[in-house]
């Protein structure tokens, strides 16, 4: 359920509607749009409070939301959500990118890696150090050693910097290290993980599971939403399907589906999409066609050798290509590629 405020309404007429809502045993939240605050109910809402709360002075209508998710719509919450990080503004005008190895295998990887990304106009820093492998013979990851080599490399390089969580008692570790915190598509229903994440106050990156809806997804963010935690950022990584070309298949249309329903910011990972890394660029370009607000590409300064997942990484080149090849596209979408005119302040 949400109350719409008149244009006309009180400071003291909307406390006075939250007051009535909190008499009912229910929370709720407050957004402020340009024409209209609306005040959103969250919990089991019944007809009597409907007529209760369309009588207050300053209210215009109270209406019943369609969509099982609450915070994450766009009738709870009409404008779009920007997320900022370290003086980088992820859902607003710019484009930003997410860039590095899918493996922090050692610090002259990581440090080489973060200077030419950055070089090339990539505004965050990515870095596994606990790696979710299929194969437990696979490498997992450098713990806490990887931590502490992507925070110093992030702050050397005045990028902010972005992690996979894994574990609920992983939770604090982490946040003590990085800026965003990353949800895995193995973990998007992992519900006590995500409350935890939710508890830090810190920017989250929630990726689509595997075989998720985008009900399911939206539902799954809206875990992390309900702590209070308002910096929730999708991130589209394809889903699994019949096809064997791939590694997985890019939903494309999940992308501006996203912009109409809910106002979270969604970015795009071609990198777990394909599979392959000469796909990464094209389906970039697709996805910033699309309306996407950024994106998350693997990148290695020698595939080959890669620990984990060399054959989608891009080496330094072919990155430096797409990014050349992304500011026409955000153009033609009215936007524009983030620079480090734009970078972040430690």
């Amino acid at each position: 359920m949400i109350v719409v405020m008149k244009t006309s309404s009180r400071p003291d007429e909307i406390s006075r509607v939250t007051k009535r809502i909190e008499d009912f045993g229910l929370k709720a939240h407050i957004s402020e749009g340009v024409d209209h605050t609306v005040i959103g109910v969250l919990g089991q809402v019944f007809t009597e409070l409907r007529d209760a709360l369309e009588l207050l002075p300053g209210v215009e209508q109270v209406l019943l939301v369609s969509k099982p998710y609450k915070l994450a719509s766009r009738e709870f919450h009409p404008r779009d959500t920007v997320v900022e990080v370290k003086g980088v503004a992820i859902g607003g005008k710019e484009i930003i990118v997410m860039a590095g190895p899918c493996a922090i295998e050692s610090e002259e990887q990581l440090l080489l890696t973060a200077q030419e990304v950055k070089a090339a106009g990539a505004t965050v820093l990515r870095g596994g150090a606990f790696k979710p492998r299929t194969s437990p013979y696979d490498f997992r990851g450098l713990g806490e050693t990887g931590l502490k080599i992507l925070a110093a490399v992030g702050k050397e390089n005045k990028m902010p910097v972005i992690t996979e969580v894994m574990s609920p008692d992983q939770v604090d570790l982490v946040a003590k290290y990085a800026d965003i915190l990353q949800i895995g598509a193995r973990n998007m229903q992992n519900f006590i993980l995500l409350d935890e994440v939710g508890k830090t106050r810190k920017p989250v990156l929630l990726k689509r599971g595997l075989s998720s809806t985008i009900q399911e997804w939206l539902l799954a963010a809206e875990y992390i939403l309900a702590q209070d935690n308002e910096q929730v950022i999708l991130c589209e990584r394809g889903i699994r399907t019949f096809e064997t070309h791939t590694r997985n298949t890019m939903d494309v249309s999940s992308i501006p589906i996203i912009e109409k329903v809910s106002h979270l910011p969604i970015i795009a990972d071609p990198s777990h999409a394909t599979g392959k890394w000469y796909l990464v660029p094209p389906l970039a370009l697709a996805t910033v066609a699309a309306g996407a607000d950024g994106l998350l590409i693997e990148v290695h300064p020698n595939p080959d050798m890669a620990l984990a997942d060399g054959p989608q990484s891009l080496n330094f080149d072919s990155f430096r290509l797409l990014m050349s090849q992304l500011s026409p596209i955000a153009q033609a979408r009215n936007r524009q590629l983030a620079t480090q005119s734009a970078k972040s302040k430690h």
